[in-house]
């Protein structure tokens, strides 16, 4: 969850990477967004010269800060609730963690820890085709609406007002 300047999650207390996090220990956060394969017979680069080879469009960005972890069951329920309502919001019947019983949310908060990344720096990178001529990425956005997998018309539709 972002707020500004900071985000917030949780991972499961079974996972042994939180227990290697010192408070203000660096952090870097990959936040990756659709990505897709290229396949260069969609370029029309490929009938003019051939001169082509696959490639892969992805979107990312990294988030680096310092790092703290929270153990108190007062904050990851807070923590816990503000995301559940972030992704509920909207609906017709939100889940609420006061609908599940008292003690099944605390076993629940009992295996997670809470992480805290303060952001203070940001680095976004989007490699769309656009190295490529405008009739190559055209190729491309048609290409990816061909593909099944739901990424690449993520990527096509990411690439399209730049066309």
């Amino acid at each position: 969850m972002w707020t500004g300047d900071t985000v917030v999650a949780h991972m499961a207390r079974a996972n042994p990477q939180w227990k290697t996090i010192a408070a203000g220990s660096p952090a870097l956060l990959i936040c990756s967004g659709p990505e897709a394969y290229i396949s260069p017979s969609w370029y029309a680069a490929k009938a003019e010269h051939g001169r082509v080879v696959p490639t892969w469009n992805y979107s990312a960005v990294h988030l680096s800060g310092t790092v703290r972890v929270f153990q108190d069951r007062e904050w990851l329920r807070d923590v816990v609730t503000r995301l559940t309502e972030m992704h509920e919001d909207g609906r017709s019947d939100p889940w609420r963690p006061s609908d599940a019983p008292e003690r099944y949310i605390d076993g629940q908060l009992a295996g997670i820890v809470g992480i805290e990344v303060a952001v203070t720096r940001v680095e976004g990178k989007a490699k769309l085709s656009q190295n490529r001529s405008e009739a190559d990425r055209r190729g491309v956005v048609a290409g990816l609406r061909t593909e099944d997998h739901y990424e690449a018309a993520e990527v096509a539709a990411a690439m399209e007002p730049d066309l």
